[in-house]
This record gives structure tokens, sequence and C-alpha cells, in this order.
């Protein structure tokens, strides 16, 4: 089986599902938000509806394929409506990494929270032992929504390379699941 064949997942009023032609107007204006920018570390240096599409039709589906990659959006359960996105890559046989933003909107409705609870539920069906994190130590959000979510820091923070490129200072965390 692969990641397809577990995806949607919906779990305390959080959707998640692959990044979709219809969500780029939204994905591609909430990268334009200046703390996206700064702390998600996106593979590209700008997004627009067209390039969005582009991905949603390539790279997203490929990585579905391969099962290394799983590029989701975050919507409400109900409405559809698109929070932000939650990305698991560099899947193995054991564990995956999660990344995620949100949209100004969304934020401080615990959204955040509950999508990781959901990509939890998505990691366990794929026989995941565990999750790693990393972010950015001054983005204290982004920690206080990893610890709430259950991950535990690893160790003082250090230098590593986003899916950017960029090397940077990031706190890692790990979840495990078993």
């Amino acid at each position: 089986m692969g990641l397809t064949d577990f995806l949607p997942v919906t779990h305390d009023g959080v959707l998640l599902r692959p990044l979709a032609e219809a969500d780029a107007e939204a994905y591609a204006a909430g990268t334009k938000d200046p703390a996206v920018r700064h702390y998600a570390h996106l593979p590209l240096p700008e997004y627009t509806p067209e390039t969005v599409r582009d991905l949603a039709r390539g790279e997203v589906l490929k990585g579905l394929e391969s099962g290394r990659l799983a590029v989701l959006s975050i919507l409400d359960a109900a409405t559809e409506e698109f929070f932000g996105s939650l990305v698991l890559f560099d899947i193995t046989e054991h564990e995956a990494e999660v990344g995620f933003w949100l949209s100004p909107h969304a934020r401080g409705r615990g959204v955040a929270r509950r999508a990781l609870a959901t990509a939890t539920r998505l990691a366990r069906r794929l026989g995941l032992r565990s999750l790693t994190a990393r972010t950015d130590p001054e983005n204290t959000a982004s920690r206080r929504t990893l610890e709430a979510a259950g991950f535990h820091p690893e160790g003082a923070p250090r230098r590593s390379t986003t899916p950017s490129g960029a090397h940077v200072t990031t706190q890692h965390y790990r979840l495990p699941l078993e």
C-alpha cells in the first residue's frame, strides 16, 4: 500500500489531503506572509498560483507515488477552507520529518497542533516509529506547537540544512510513535 491509500485523513476538525490545484491561490498567498517566508524555509524562493499548480501536478504526485514525500494541505474538515501546509518528507520505513506553516488567518486557534495530531495518526497508519521536526529556536509558536503535540527537543540547537538549502541553526524534535 502507498501513501495515497491512507489519504485524506481527518481528525479533530482538520483535514489533511494532498496539495491540489484548487489550493493554488490560497497556498501562494500564504507563502507571501513574512513569518512563513522567514521560518518555513520553503524550497522555492517565490510561489505563484501557477507554480503551485505545477507542483500539485508534478512533484506532489511523484512524491506520493514514491512514498518519500507527502505535501499536504491543512484544511477545515467541514468547509475545506485552506489553513496552510504540512509536509512529511524524507520518509523511510521507520520515520519521517514533518514541517508545517499556517496562513495568518488560521493562527492562534490550535490548527497547527491539531494538524500535527492528524499527521501523527497518518504516520502510525503508515507504520512509522517516529516523527522528527526542526524549527528555528526563536520561533516560539512553532516550538510550543511541537511540544503541545508531544514532540520532545533533542539536544541543543545545531546547524542543519533546510529544505530551501539554507544552512541555519535549528532545534531538533522527535515524537516516538511506539
